[in-house]
């Protein structure tokens, strides 16, 4: 298990230069834009305008915060990603502008280079004293983001976990959430 607090999250410019995102991790380390097989970000959205295009990578982004976040998709096709919603999922090689819904968002993004990975993400809620994922579910590795603050223990230890810290984990590795229900957001990722 391994712990990205957000204090620590390396922040830089968009691969487009007109917003700002927080990595939360990328493999393999120390890759850049060009170059990694996944990443995980927190991207801050506060103007409208076009996303950065990746060719060759597959995208997911769920809204963190904001009253929402309109992707405009090629061939005039739209959607809104919504507080609580669930993560839109599309290619990396599309042109998509991005409007705000009344503010600026934040979102989270993982991107996953084809060929080498593939990614799933989900968002949940957490109750008090439930664990995640349920024993002996975690088929490999993942991540998980946490959108608002938690206690839980996870390896023996209690931890007090603020929003956007994430954790990772292997095969067979959870937490149990110790307090108030908590909304994270998991995203797995797999080799292929």
């Amino acid at each position: 298990m391994k712990i990205a607090r957000r204090a620590g999250h390396k922040r830089m410019a968009w691969k487009n230069g007109q917003g700002l995102t927080e990595e939360v991790a990328a493999f393999p380390a120390g890759s850049d834009t060009d170059s990694f097989d996944w990443r995980l970000s927190i991207a801050h959205v506060g103007a409208d305008g076009p996303f950065s295009v990746f060719a060759g990578i597959d995208r997911t982004i769920a809204l963190l915060d904001g009253a929402g976040l309109a992707l405009d998709l090629p061939e005039g096709k739209a959607v809104e990603l919504k507080p609580g919603g669930s993560p839109f999922s599309f290619s990396g090689d599309w042109e998509i502008s991005s409007r705000n819904l009344g503010g600026p968002t934040v979102d989270l993004n993982i991107m996953t280079r084809r060929g080498r990975c593939t990614h799933e993400m989900r968002r949940l809620t957490l109750a008090p004293a439930e664990t995640f994922p349920p024993s002996g579910t975690q088929p490999g590795f993942g991540w998980v983001v946490f959108n608002s603050p938690a206690n839980i223990e996870a390896d023996g230890q209690e931890l007090a976990i603020e929003r956007f810290d994430a954790i990772a984990l292997e095969a067979g590795e959870s937490v149990i959430n110790r307090a108030a229900a908590a909304e994270i957001l998991h995203i797995s990722i797999a080799q292929g």
